[in-house]
């Protein structure tokens, strides 16, 4: 009999549905798992056993009065990120170890309006600054198909929780890769969709212009029951766009004959692990045979993406963090001698490392004698990288490629080495600044290593995104593999 683990959460949605096992008995099954494995995975930061129970009660109540969905008493992990009320909400950072959220995202609250049950909140790069998930003050997180290399970063608790099968699905953000380059490394789907798309209120900003929430879990199919739920309009965040929101597990079915592929001649350069690009060649041969047609085009502009992103985010951090002070909430240093003593003690004890030098970078570009040079300079470069791929999809209807360069690498490999870890992300920031919706979905292994394929839309067309996503994962099983170790 095939555990309830490895069900996808499209097929516990359907097991709910028909009366197979009731939710308390789900949520129970996967708080137990993660009681079981979560010791070496270090995923979860806050585990809401109780909370989570009580909701499964209720999700099992609403189904038997006949007012179920399809995530109702659906269990989910939920990113650190995004304020939950009466939980702490740490965003990785010593700086909000002690901050209790007096009230819930828009994302929290329509997962709670659909019935989903939370299960906890997931560990994550501090306030989503790292490609690793080393930079957290609770530790990093492990890739669950060796402990000993990291599952990315930023939502790279997430990434595991899903990829151990701890959750059937969970939430990331991604600022410039944080849901795809862990999704790749753990070898499940995540989506970042169009900025706009899925509110941000409630969620602490790393850099507002660039930060979007998804969903994250092993299918496509099962990236859509979530992206239903997550997106639409809220007026309370001036950035979220009214667009209609589309039917997202209606359009999977839809064939994909006549499809035009677009592969950037600059994403299969140099830089590229050849075994990797040789999964992601197998990917695109399947798509052939399904009668999509590959096309080379050129994104010429895509080689300074990483310089205009680690100017752009940088300086957006360094003014959005600058709220934490130790004068309302979070840490604050033990006797202050006076105010300014406060205020440094307290950022130089609450921050780490990793969020520090991003916030001098980006105060530097934003100072009076270097803001044309760096900071205007960088978004005249993200206008450019945006038209490259206006350009392109005027020829092609998605853009493939590789979503990492490298499959995971060891803990502490990169540690010493920003550049080396920033660059990680080489392939997923372009669409950040342009903010398109992207997703990555598995595409094969490198030595028992997952491998992850990034699939790029025009704005608006995450339905497409997820219906292209599907139709390969109708035809391998690589969404469908989970660790050894985590059977």
């Amino acid at each position: 009999m095939t555990a309830l683990h490895q069900y996808s959460l499209a097929a516990l949605s359907r097991g709910l549905a028909a009366g197979d096992f009731s939710s308390v008995e789900l949520a129970q099954h996967f708080l137990d798992r993660i009681a079981a494995h979560d010791k070496r995975l270090n995923s979860f930061i806050t585990v809401t056993a109780e909370q989570a129970l009580a909701a499964a009660e209720a999700a099992d109540a609403r189904r038997a009065a006949g007012d179920a969905g399809p995530l109702t008493g659906i269990p989910l992990a939920q990113k650190d990120i995004f304020n939950t009320r009466g939980v702490r909400t740490s965003c990785g950072s010593r700086m909000l170890d002690n901050y209790i959220a007096p009230y819930d995202a828009c994302v929290i609250e329509n997962f709670d309006a659909s019935g989903a049950v939370m299960l906890g909140k997931t560990n994550m790069d501090e306030f989503a600054m790292g490609s690793s998930n080393e930079t957290s003050w609770y530790g990093p997180a492990k890739n669950p198909w060796d402990v000993e290399r990291v599952p990315g970063g930023s939502s790279g608790g997430s990434a595991a929780a899903v990829a151990a099968r701890l959750a059937p699905g969970a939430t990331g953000t991604d600022t410039g890769g944080s849901i795809r380059q862990p999704a790749a490394l753990c070898g499940i789907t995540g989506l970042k969709p169009t900025y706009g798309r899925v509110s941000r209120w409630g969620m602490i900003a790393f850099a507002s212009s660039l930060d979007q929430a998804g969903p994250m879990a092993p299918s496509a199919e099962d990236c859509a029951l979530l992206l239903q739920a997550m997106a639409g309009f809220d007026e309370r965040d001036s950035t979220c766009m009214e667009q209609p929101v589309d039917d997202y597990v209606g359009a999977l079915e839809q064939g994909i004959e006549g499809l035009r592929i677009g592969l950037p001649k600059e994403y299969f350069a140099e830089g590229l692990d050849d075994a990797v690009e040789a999964r992601i060649r197998e990917a695109l041969k399947v798509y052939e045979s399904l009668g999509a047609e590959l096309v080379e085009i050129s994104l010429p502009n895509s080689h300074l993406s990483a310089p205009a992103y680690y100017v752009v985010a940088p300086a957006e951090c360094s003014s959005n963090l600058s709220r934490f002070d130790g004068v309302r909430f979070g840490h604050r240093c033990e006797n202050p001698k006076d105010l300014e003593d406060m205020y440094c003690r307290s950022r130089g004890e609450g921050f780490g490392d990793e969020v520090k030098r991003r916030i001098l970078v980006g105060t530097y570009a934003l100072s009076a004698g270097y803001y044309d040079a760096y900071y205007l300079k960088a978004q005249q470069i993200r206008r450019l990288i945006s038209n490259d791929f206006t350009e392109a999809f005027a020829e092609v209807d998605v853009i493939m490629g590789p979503t990492t360069p490298t499959p995971a690498f060891r803990l502490g490999e990169k540690a010493d080495d920003p550049i080396s870890m920033y660059l990680s992300d080489i392939y997923t920031i372009a669409v950040n600044l342009a903010g398109l919706p992207g997703m990555s979905v598995p595409a094969g292994q490198v030595d028992g290593l997952p491998v992850g394929l990034h699939i790029v839309g025009n704005y608006w067309s995450e339905a497409r995104l997820l219906n292209v996503a599907h139709c390969l994962q109708m035809e391998t099983d690589w969404h469908q593999q989970i660790p050894e170790a985590f059977k």
